[in-house]
């Protein structure tokens, strides 16, 4: 497991940003997916927040939220998958 911090620079101020963390990075054979993990996204803001970091990452591994406010996984515009917990846990498939 990897801890990822990302640093950004705020392009109107120049002034560096709060670093915003991925929770969790999977490497396997040269191939990584980062995972944010949630309890619940109540609103846009906050799914915002949660998604800022794989706005930063530069790449296109795949990128998954694991959330217990949702029932049946789905995919948002950008592809990052967004899975309830208990589906996660058993999808031995996903990683």
């Amino acid at each position: 497991m990897q801890l990822v911090m990302l640093i950004w620079k705020d392009s109107i101020s120049n002034s560096v940003r709060t670093p915003r963390e991925i929770d969790f990075v999977v490497t396997s054979a040269g191939k990584k997916t980062y995972i944010q993990s949630a309890h619940s996204i109540p609103s846009e803001k906050i799914m915002e927040v949660e998604l800022r970091p794989f706005s930063l990452t530069g790449d296109s591994f795949p990128k998954i939220i694991v959330r217990k406010d949702i029932g049946k996984r789905w995919y948002d515009e950008n592809g990052i998958l967004n899975i309830n917990l208990v589906d996660f846990l058993l999808d031995k498939e996903l990683i």
